[in-house]
Formats: structure tokens, C-alpha cells, sequence
């Protein structure tokens, strides 16, 4: 079965040119023009990505992209302006797992939306534990002393590659290859707002971080257990 994705986009010409990319590529592909219908098709279709834009009419791509989060861990590749680079921290604050620039090639997307769909399919059945977190790759869920958190899909890769090697320090580097699956598209940036994201839903303290911690002008590692 063809992957779904819903394609979310103001402008009705270049609307009709991705959709038409993506069809070429293999996505069954469901669109909407506005934030209201974006969050209308997502409700109705349950599609398996998100492509969506920041600069929207009635409700903006970053308030879409927070209700998608909210209530669900579909990953949402967010469309944003090459000269708006605040576009990129405050769409991946919203929740966003990564994005693309305009203008942007159609087989770039095309390979940021595999990546994402990789990210999103199950893992081998395995649990983790860092401190007092249970990290379920089977039901790709995370538990704290019985109660559930809710992660994105981006989060929980994230939590669980540094959790399968507590006090191994990964490079921003490394952790975009092994999260995102790419090196040479990425952006440390997706790395740490992830991070920040990730703390503040585990973490007692994301002031004062316990679990994943930061290894200054290296990178990022899980904590080991105590003796």
C-alpha cells in the first residue's frame, strides 16, 4: 500500500506541482489550502506524514503543527521560507520532525519523507530503561513509574539510540544519522531543539538534566545507571 501524505500548501499552482511529485513518487497524496481544512483532512484520513507549510491563511503551518503534535506522533515535515531561519526553531518547537526550504527539489522532499516514514516504523522488540524511564521499542512508548509520555516519533529514536548506550557520547553528527538517517541534508539544529523538546518531557528538571545529558563542544549522552 502506497504511503499517505497529506500535502498542505496556500498557493493552489505549486500546491498542484508537489502533489503531482509525490504522486509520481509513490505517495497517495490528500491536500488542503488552509489550517482549518489542514486539521480537518488530518482528523478524517489518519495520513502516514505530514507535509506542511508555515505561512498559512486563517491558522498558521506552527499552530496546525502543535495540534497534529497533540494529538498524534505523525511525523510532520514543516515548509518554510530559505530566508526565514526562525521559521526552522520555531517550526521544529512546534513538534516538527524536520523541514525543507523553499525553493526546494521534489526528490529532496521526496527523500525527507522516506526518512521520516523510516523513523516511524516499529522497532525490534526491545526495552530499555534510563533511570527512571521505561523505553518500550515494541509498543514505542515510554513510561515513567507506570504513567505514559507522549514523544513524536523523532523523540523516541532519539531517547532510545542514546538509551541502548548509556554514557556513550554521540556527535550532533552521529545523532542525525542515526535518528534523522541522514548526514548531508541535516542540520545540528534539528539535534538540539530535539533535545530541548526531549527534556522537557523527561526530565525532572530540564534546567537541570538527569538523564540526557550535554557533553559541552562535543555532543549528547544518556547518563549511566548509579552503583
Amino acid at each position: 500500500m502506497a504511503p499517505r501524505v497529506l500535502l498542505v500548501e496556500d498557493d493552489p499552482s505549486i500546491r498542484e506541482v508537489i502533489a503531482l511529485g509525490l504522486a509520481a513518487g509513490g505517495f497517495e497524496v490528500a491536500t488542503a489550502e488552509d489550517g482549518p481544512g489542514a486539521l480537518a483532512r488530518f482528523r478524517a484520513d489518519r495520513p502516514d506524514v505530514v507535509v506542511l507549510d508555515v505561512m498559512l491563511p486563517v491558522l498558521d503551518g506552527l499552530t496546525v503543527c502543535r495540534t497534529i503534535r497533540s494529538e498524534s506522533a505523525v511525523p510532520v515535515v514543516m515548509v518554510t521560507a530559505r530566508t526565514d531561519a526562525i521559521d526552522v526553531v520555531a517550526g521544529l518547537e512546534a513538534g516538527a520532525d524536520d523541514y525543507v526550504r523553499k525553493p526546494f527539489e521534489l526528490p529532496e522532499l521526496l527523500a525527507r519523507l522516506r526518512v521520516a516514514l523510516r523513523r516511524s516504523a516499529p522497532a525490534e522488540a526491545t526495552t530499555l530503561r534510563l533511570g527512571p524511564l521505561e523505553i518500550d521499542e515494541t509498543e514505542h512508548a515510554v513510561r515513567r513509574r507506570g504513567m505514559e509520555i507522549p514523544l513524536s516519533h523523532t523523540e523516541f529514536r532519539l531517547l532510545a539510540t542514546l538509551a541502548r548506550r548509556p554514557g556513550q557520547v554521540f556527535t550532533r553528527d552521529a545523532l542525525l544519522d542515526a535518528v534523522w538517517g541522514y548526514d548531508f541534508l541535516g542540520d545540528s539544529r534539528l539535534v538540539d531543539v530535539a533535545i530541548q523538546r526531549l527534556r522537557a518531557k523527561v526530565e525532572d528538571d530540564p534546567a537541570d538534566p538527569r538523564l540526557v545529558l550535554t557533553v559541552r563542544g562535543v555532543g549528547y549522552k544518556a547518563a549511566r545507571e548509579r552503583p
